[in-house]
C-alpha cells in the first residue's frame, strides 16, 4: 500500500511542482499534459534493441561497418517520421592501426602485448578487434632508453626539466589521465622525445579501484585505451580548417591544405595495457619518482630506466582521404520551423562502443521514436527538433565540426540550443555540464522525470549524490572532448551535455554489449530515463511562449568567472586591475535579475503582444552569440567564444573567459588591454540586448 501512495504522490507531485518555465499560465497545463503523455513513450526494450544492433561488430569511422550503422540510424529515424538524410564528407584520416610493435630490447628481448585477451564469457572479445592504437600517431621505428613522465601533462614535463631529466632521444612512458592524450604526445615531442607509450595505471582504473573485467568493470591487465592524438589549433578535418570537407567528387570543392603543411605529430605513439607497461616500469633503475607520481603497480616507480633498459617502439601508420557521413533527422516545427533545437551524439566507435558512444546513439533513437509517436497522436512540437548522429568524433571531433562549418550561417541564425549525448547512458548516476543559459532548463526537466526506480525523480537522485545538498545539484561547465565544441566554442550556441554514467572500459575492446548488460545497466533503464530528460528539455524549448533560456544564470556565472580570472592574473601581477570588466559584469547581472523578474511577471499575467514575443525570442536566441569574437583566441582562431573554450593545455577541461585565462597561463599582461576591450564590448552588447528585452516586457 505504501508503494501505491508513493507513486500516486509522485505522479501528482511531478505535475504540480515542475511548472514549465516560459509558458503563460493559461498554456502550462496543456504543456504538462503533453509531457505526461510523452513520459510514457521511451521504452527499455527499444533502447536495448538499438544498442545491441549498433554494437554487434566493431565500427570504426571510414569502414563499411560504420556506414552500415549510419544506414541503420537513418532508417530508424525515417521510420519514426523524421526527414532523415546523410551528409557526406571526405576527411584526411588514418586508414587503420597500421603496423605496430613494442618490445623490450635490453636487458632481455620480449615482445609486449598490445591486444586484449580473448575471454570465453565475452563473445564480443573474440571478434577480430585489432591492436590498441592511437590515431594520427607519427610513423617511426626507434629503440631508446625510457623516461617515466607521470600523466604527461604540461606540469609533469616542467617537473622533469626542473629535476634535470633530459627527455631528448628517449621513449617517454606516461599514464592516461590528467589531460587529453594528444597533449601528452605534443609535450613529449616538444621536449625532444623519440616516442611515446601510454597506458592506464591500475591506480586510475584497475584492481586498486575494484574488480577488473571480466569480474568487474575496471581495466584488466590487457585492457587498452585507444584514442586519437590529433592536437591542432582548430577542430575538424586537418586539411580544411574553417571550411567543410565536402566530397571530392561533389559539385562544390573547397581548398585543402597539403598534409606536409599540417602540424601532425611526427613521433611514434601507441597505447599499451598495464600488463605490458609493467614489464618496462618494473625494470627501471633510476631516481625514485616524486610521491604523487607513484602509481598502482606493485613496485617503486622510477623516473629513468637507465642505459641497460632499452625499448623498441615501431609505428607505421598511413593516412588517406576517407568518406564519413553524419545522419541528421528533422521534425519540422508546426509554428516556428526556423527555430531549431538540436540534439546529437557521435556513432563511430574505436571497437564496439557500447557505452562510448552508442549508449547515447541508442537513447536518441528511442527519443526519435517517442517524439514521432507523440506527433502521430496529434502533438507536433511548435519549433523544429533535429536529432543528429556524428561520424569520426573519435579521431578529433571531425564530422560534427564539418557540419557546423558547412551550415554555420543557418545554425547561427536559427539554433536555440544544442544537447550532446556522447555516451550518455553508460551507467545509472546522473550528471551534466552546461552553458549558463541552459542550467535552469536541465534542473527543471530532471524534476519532471522519474528516476529509474520510480520512487524519486532524476533531480532527487542527482541531489542524493552530494554531501552538501543545500546549493542544489552541481552542474559543470562544458570544456572540450566531444561534439558540442563546434556549436559552443565556434558559433556561441548554448550547449549542454548530460546523462547517466559509471566506470567504463573506455575505448577498449571490452566496451561491448556483454559488458554493458552485465555491469553498466542490466535492465537497460538509463536509456529511456535520459531520453525523457532530453525530451522534456526539447519540448519545453519547442513549445514555450517565451523561450526559457536562463538569462539570470548568465549574470551570476559571469560574476564567478570574472573574479576567478582576476585572481589568476593577480597571482603574478598583483597591481593589475580589471575593474572595468568587473563593473560591466556587475551591471549586466543587475540587468539579468531585472529581466528575470519581469518575464516571470508577464508569464503569470499572460499578456504580451505576439509581435513583442517574436522580437523577444529573436533576442533570446542571439544572446549567447554576443560572446563570439572574430579575432578568436591567441591559441587558435577557430576558438571564437570569449566565454567558453576547452583548455588548450589539457584539451578536456573547461576554460571560462578563455582569453583572460590564456594570458594568465603565460603570466603576461601584454595582451590584457586588448582583451579587456574585446570583453567589454561583448558584455556591453549582452547588456544592450537585455535592455531591449526588458523594454519589450515593460
Amino acid at each position: 500500500m505504501k508503494a501505491f501512495f508513493t507513486l500516486v504522490f509522485l505522479s501528482l507531485g511531478l505535475l504540480i511542482s515542475a511548472q514549465p518555465a516560459g509558458f503563460f499560465t493559461a498554456n502550462q497545463q496543456a504543456q504538462l499534459d503533453i509531457e505526461k503523455m510523452f513520459l510514457e513513450l521511451p521504452k527499455s526494450d527499444r533502447f536495448k534493441k538499438h544498442l545491441k544492433e549498433l554494437t554487434k561488430v566493431p565500427h570504426r569511422a571510414g569502414t563499411p561497418e560504420n556506414k552500415a550503422v549510419a544506414d541503420y540510424i537513418q532508417k530508424v529515424m525515417a521510420d519514426a517520421g523524421m526527414q532523415s538524410v546523410q551528409h557526406p564528407y571526405d576527411i584526411y584520416l588514418p586508414t587503420g592501426p597500421g603496423d605496430i610493435a613494442v618490445e623490450l630490447v635490453m636487458p632481455i628481448r620480449m615482445p609486449l602485448n598490445n591486444q586484449e585477451y580473448l575471454l570465453s564469457e565475452d563473445p564480443y572479445s573474440q571478434q577480430d578487434v585489432g591492436p590498441g592504437w592511437n590515431s594520427y600517431s607519427g610513423s617511426g621505428d626507434v629503440t631508446a632508453e625510457v623516461v617515466y613522465a607521470n600523466y604527461g601533462t604540461k606540469e609533469d614535463f616542467e617537473k622533469l626539466a626542473e629535476l634535470g631529466i633530459d627527455v631528448k632521444g628517449k621513449i617517454v612512458i606516461a599514464r592516461y589521465g590528467g589531460n587529453f592524450r594528444g597533449y601528452k604526445a605534443k609535450f613529449a615531442e616538444a621536449a625532444g622525445a623519440a616516442g611515446l607509450i601510454m597506458y592506464t595505471d591500475p591506480e586510475d582504473s584497475g584492481y586498486m579501484k575494484g574488480l577488473s573485467y571480466p569480474e568487474g568493470t575496471y581495466f584488466s591487465e590487457s585492457t587498452i585505451q585507444r584514442g586519437s592524438v590529433l592536437t591542432l589549433d582548430y577542430s575538424g578535418d586537418p586539411l580544411t580548417p574553417f571550411e567543410p570537407a565536402l566530397p571530392l567528387d561533389g559539385a562544390v570543392q573547397v581548398d585543402r591544405l597539403d598534409p606536409k603543411d599540417v602540424a601532425f605529430h611526427t613521433i611514434p605513439v601507441t597505447p599499451l595495457p598495464y600488463g605490458s607497461a609493467k614489464e618496462i616500469l618494473n625494470r627501471m633503475t633510476g631516481t625514485v619518482v616524486p610521491q604523487a607520481w607513484q602509481g598502482g603497480l606493485p613496485h617503486t616507480y622510477r623516473i629513468t630506466g637507465g642505459a641497460d633498459l632499452k625499448v623498441r617502439l615501431m609505428v607505421q601508420q598511413e593516412k588517406a582521404f576517407t568518406r564519413v557521413q553524419n545522419v541528421v533527422g528533422t521534425f519540422v516545427g508546426s509554428e516556428h520551423p526556423d527555430d531549431w533545437i538540436i540534439m546529437g551524439a557521435h556513432f563511430d566507435a574505436w571497437v564496439h562502443g557500447a557505452s562510448d558512444p552508442n549508449s547515447g546513439t541508442a537513447m536518441l533513437l528511442c527519443l526519435a521514436e517517442a517524439i514521432g509517436e507523440m506527433i502521430r497522436q496529434g502533438h507536433t512540437p511548435k519549433r523544429t527538433i533535429k536529432i543528429a548522429h556524428w561520424d569520426a568524433e573519435e579521431h578529433g571531433i571531425i564530422a560534427s565540426t564539418e557540419w557546423v562549418e558547412q551550415f554555420s550561417e543557418e545554425l547561427s541564425n536559427n539554433t536555440i540550443a544544442y544537447f550532446n549525448a556522447d555516451g550518455a547512458c553508460s551507467g545509472l548516476r546522473f550528471g551534466g555540464s552546461s552553458a549558463p543559459s541552459l542550467k535552469g532548463l536541465l534542473i527543471e526537466a530532471t524534476k519532471a522525470v522519474p528516476y529509474i526506480d520510480q520512487d524519486s525523480t532524476v533531480y532527487e537522485h542527482w541531489l542524493s549524490q552530494l554531501k552538501d545538498q543545500s546549493k542544489g545539484p552541481k552542474i559543470g561547465n562544458l570544456g572540450g572532448g566531444s561534439d558540442h565544441l563546434g556549436f559552443y566554442a565556434h558559433l556561441g550556441i548554448p550547449s549542454l551535455g548530460a546523462g547517466m554514467g559509471s566506470p567504463t572500459l573506455y575505448h577498449s575492446a571490452y566496451d561491448n554489449f556483454h559488458w554493458y548488460k552485465t555491469f553498466a545497466d542490466p535492465k537497460f533503464q538509463s536509456g529511456p530515463t535520459v531520453a525523457k530528460v532530453f525530451g522534456i528539455m526539447a519540448l519545453r524549448l519547442s513549445n514555450a511562449d517565451i523561450i526559457p533560456l536562463d538569462v539570470h544564470r548568465i549574470g551570476t556565472d559571469l560574476k564567478v568567472h570574472i573574479l576567478n580570472a582576476k585572481e589568476k592574473i593577480q597571482t603574478y601581477a598583483p597591481e593589475y586591475e580589471i575593474t572595468s570588466l568587473i563593473t560591466a559584469v556587475d551591471s549586466l547581472a543587475v540587468a539579468t535579475d531585472h529581466y528575470n523578474a519581469l518575464v516571470n511577471e508577464k508569464l503569470k499575467m499572460g499578456k504580451l503582444k505576439s509581435r513583442r514575443i517574436k522580437k523577444l525570442n529573436s533576442y533570446l536566441i542571439q544572446l549567447d552569440r554576443a560572446f563570439i569574437d572574430e579575432e578568436g583566441m591567441a591559441y587558435g582562431k577557430w576558438f571564437r567564444s570569449l566565454y567558453a573554450s576547452s583548455d588548450p593545455y589539457s584539451g578536456y577541461a573547461s576554460w571560462m573567459l578563455p582569453g583572460l585565462l590564456y594570458e594568465a597561463s603565460l603570466e603576461s599582461t601584454e595582451g590584457l588591454p586588448n582583451l579587456e576591450k574585446r570583453y567589454l564590448a561583448a558584455f556591453k552588447k549582452i547588456s544592450g540586448n537585455i535592455e531591449k528585452m526588458i523594454a519589450l516586457l515593460d
